[in-house]
């Protein structure tokens, strides 16, 4: 037991890419910071998660200095590549997790790895002091402000939050992986050949490298040219049919030989049985062996492939919303509401996820903004909710849980943070 307390001016709990992002501008502004982390790696979503690329979006240039500082950083590890349509988030999941912990290391970040924090002591709406497991240490520590960054609000959960609850049906998680040793140029002539579709298909040949990205859906609002290949697959029994409900591939920075699957879905689990969630869990690993099958036998460019990743973190779209001081809705989206305090600004779609067939949401909004104020606890006057568990309603959460948004709320945070403290 150490019963030496730490003091800081910012804790930050989860090092996922909001949580990092939040962590390194409050070091950036001189705040001692210390972020905590319950893996031994930083990212998330965006490095265990395999979550990549980071999807475009307008920002009018708020709260984005983390963002491009990412950029340059992952640059110098050669871990980023700006694509055909301009979007600089193609980054590298594996190597990232080295660039995060030198963007930290450069701002003199505390970092706990393999941490929790597993109590706090409370009063009169104000977080006093909480109490940090490590794998051999208990330590108490002593802050003036909290950040909520854990993407399941498990920090949130053990203040006693409230919490938003205004849809019973969740979004389905996914399960990436990535295939190495695929011929990418084979695969590209292959995808140019049967897929005219820019909004669907597309291929970028710079210096000597291949990147390209496609999808299909078991949806019918679109016209897919992968769904011929899957429907043969489905009658010779290589995939089974919830396999074709999502399918999206992406290429990735550095690794010439390689592709990211953004799948297979997870299907629908009883939310209170952890063995029927584990299940679906070893359920999506097999679905794994059958599309690796799949593309090895129907699509040209992976036919020496391999299984060379899969994604130890689960794909989460959503768990739990926190709620804060201003619920965010549908409506401010739709209705472009501006605000006195933007923590962000994008114009990414309402992109609703389901496992049923034809009830997937992908509707196109304009510009929006989100006000910082959807980002402090109504609970605590200290606490503060960052990433997918910021205050928003199930529609417009949606829209903002993109990881560049995500990077745009934890910065917002830290400026809020500076002031306040000044």
């Amino acid at each position: 037991m150490n019963s030496k307390i730490l003091n800081y001016d910012v804790v930050v709990a989860g090092g996922g890419i909001a949580g990092v992002s939040c962590a390194y501008n409050c070091a950036k502004f001189n705040l001692k910071t210390l972020l905590i982390e319950k893996e031994n790696y930083l990212g998330g979503d965006i490095t265990g998660g395999l979550v990549v690329p980071v999807m475009k979006s307008e920002s009018k240039n708020i709260n984005c200095s983390f963002y491009n500082d990412l950029i340059s950083f992952a640059k110098k590890f050669n871990a980023q590549h700006t694509y055909i349509d301009s979007n600089p988030g193609w980054f590298n999941p594996i190597l990232l997790k080295c660039v995060l912990d030198d963007m930290l290391i450069s701002k003199k970040c505390d970092l706990m790895f393999e941490s929790r924090i597993t109590s706090a002591n409370t009063s009169d709406k104000i977080i006093n002091d909480i109490k940090i497991e490590t794998n051999t240490l208990s330590l108490p520590v002593v802050s003036k402000y909290y950040v909520d960054a854990t993407g399941n609000a498990s920090f949130a959960k053990i203040l006693n939050c409230n919490f938003q609850n205004d849809n019973e049906i969740k979004q389905p998680p996914s399960l990436r992986f990535i295939l190495s040793g695929v011929d990418v140029n084979t695969l590209a002539e292959f995808l140019e050949k049967i897929d005219s579709d820019k909004n669907i298909t597309t291929t970028n040949r710079v210096d000597s490298m291949t990147h390209l990205s496609t999808a299909f859906t078991w949806d019918k609002t679109k016209k897919w040219a992968l769904e011929p290949y899957f429907e043969q697959a489905c009658k010779d029994g290589v995939l089974k049919s919830f396999d074709l409900s999502y399918f999206q591939i992406f290429t990735i920075a550095n690794m010439p030989d390689s592709v990211a699957f953004n799948c297979p879905r997870i299907r629908d689990y009883k939310q209170d049985s952890p063995l029927d969630f584990s299940n679906a869990i070893i359920e999506a690993r097999q679905a794994i062996i059958r599309l690796h099958d799949f593309v090895k036998k129907y699509i040209p460019g992976f036919q020496n492939s391999y299984i060379s990743n899969i994604a130890p973190k689960t794909g989460y779209r959503e768990i739990r919303r926190v709620k804060c001081k201003y619920n965010y809705t549908i409506e401010d989206i739709i209705n472009q509401k501006e605000f006195d305090n933007p923590a962000l600004c994008s114009d990414y779609p309402i992109d609703i996820h389901s496992n049923k067939m034809d009830k997937s949401v992908l509707h196109k909004v304009c510009s929006y903004t989100l006000p910082v104020e959807s980002l402090c606890s109504s609970d605590y006057d200290n606490l503060y909710a960052i990433g997918k568990i910021a205050g928003c309603d199930f529609k417009s959460h949606a829209a903002l849980r993109i990881q560049s948004s995500c990077m745009s709320m934890g910065e917002a945070v830290a400026k809020h943070i500076v002031k306040n403290i000044k």
